[in-house]
């Protein structure tokens, strides 16, 4: 068999390779080729030999999956898939929605796996991984045992601008099995598995959920960006007196209120609309809350205009702040791994100033034992979870 293609990267790039990154950026590569999905050796200008991954085209030119020069294969995938579920612990109890692989954290960098009840599903960044993830989900399968389904999903990173993602596929068991019912510390939730990252639930905020569990008792409850309602769910489960539930979308709402109605809980407002309008219209009319949950993508679009996570915090926060009562808690949260703690601060500091109100943080929260960050992978810690009480007006 023919050795692996050969990339020989600059200084830069080896210096972040020895300290484990695994990526390595089209502008790294200072010598050879090779097409997408393809395994390369890696080495240093002065001939370090710095391991083995698959080469890609777009925004980030290698995958490393290994530092050695052993083969990229499918017991490899199934050994790092075995070492992933080793390392979840205890996920708290009657919890069946979980991330058994978290990508580079995991040591399978552009490859999740998701456990959604019965049903696995691989996301995979790119088409060139699509046979490890493949290998993946069917080593999730095998170690996991009574899988009824195995589906591979892409991600196409905004990033990768000429590249779309294909349609999710069922590579094991019963394609048609689409609605699943999970459970998250004893709620139930509906999601959709072949929707991948879009399935319904986001389990990076279990633990976050979990925190606030004892802090809803008798409260109102203003939830924006609600998506399908999890934490109105967990919030009318804790005692909320009031919750309103915000959310553009009409379709994440009809699926908030099967959430509710599976827990057998009264879903309070369900409202389809901009939460900027909804949130001035509340203003005029004197509502206020004691908890404001703001959980929003990083961006969005609707007729009011647009949403940029990076641009619009300190707007997004001082509108929150009109309609929450003194010593209330805004709960926000922001996913933008662009997005510094610093910044995150900044923003709403400046919020809080616009507002007239002061600001303590209470809680800062992460995600779960399931989403662990590697020290070597600064990307992956994206979260950002504030808890803080507001002051008087000012």
């Amino acid at each position: 068999m023919a050795a692996p293609p050969e990339l020989v990267v600059n200084a830069y790039s080896t210096g972040w390779l020895k300290r484990g990154f695994p990526w390595v950026y089209p502008a790294e590569v200072v010598r050879g080729t090779a097409a997408p999905g393809t395994v390369v050796r890696l080495r240093g200008e002065g001939g370090t030999a710095l391991g083995v991954g698959i080469a890609d085209r777009g925004w980030i030119s290698v995958r490393r999956f290994r530092q050695d020069d052993g083969p990229v294969d499918a017991p490899l995938i199934a050994a790092r898939v075995a070492a992933a579920l080793r390392r979840r612990g205890n996920l708290g109890p009657d919890t069946t929605a979980y991330r058994l692989v978290n990508a580079e954290n995991d040591d399978l960098p552009g490859i999740r796996v998701d456990v959604w009840g019965r049903v696995v599903v691989v996301a995979i960044d790119s088409p060139s991984l699509r046979a490890l993830g493949e290998a993946a989900g069917l080593a999730a399968g095998d170690l996991l045992g009574g899988i009824d389904a195995v589906w591979l999903s892409e991600r196409r990173d905004p990033r990768d601008v000429e590249r779309a993602a294909a349609a999710p596929r069922c590579i094991f068991g019963d394609a048609t099995l689409l609605d699943v019912v999970v459970h998250e510390l004893g709620l139930a939730f509906e999601v959709r598995p072949p929707l991948g990252k879009d399935a319904g639930l986001f389990t990076d905020m279990r633990d976050n959920r979990a925190w606030m569990a004892g802090h809803w008792k008798d409260t109102r409850v203003l939830n924006l960006f609600a998506h399908t309602g999890a934490f109105s769910v967990s919030a009318r489960h804790g005692g909320a007196g009031q919750v309103v539930s915000v959310d553009l979308s009409e379709g994440y709402l009809t699926r908030a209120r099967r959430n509710f109605d599976l827990n057998e809980l009264d879903p309070g407002e369900l409202l389809a609309e901009d939460c900027f309008k909804v949130l001035d219209r509340f203003r005029r009319q004197g509502r206020r809350f004691d908890r404001v949950v703001v959980d929003p993508p990083g961006y969005s679009h609707s007729d009011a205009g647009t949403w940029q996570g990076e641009r619009d915090w300190a707007r997004l926060a001082a509108a929150s702040l009109r309609v929450l009562e003194p010593g209330g808690w805004l709960i926000a949260a922001s996913n933008l791994g662009t997005q510094s703690p610093k910044q995150f601060g900044g923003a709403l500091q400046e919020g809080a100033e616009r507002a007239g109100r002061e600001l303590r943080l209470c809680h800062e929260g992460t995600p779960g034992v399931d989403h662990p960050a590697a020290l070597h992978f600064p990307e992956s810690r994206y979260l950002k979870f504030w808890v803080m009480e507001a002051g008087d007006v000012a």
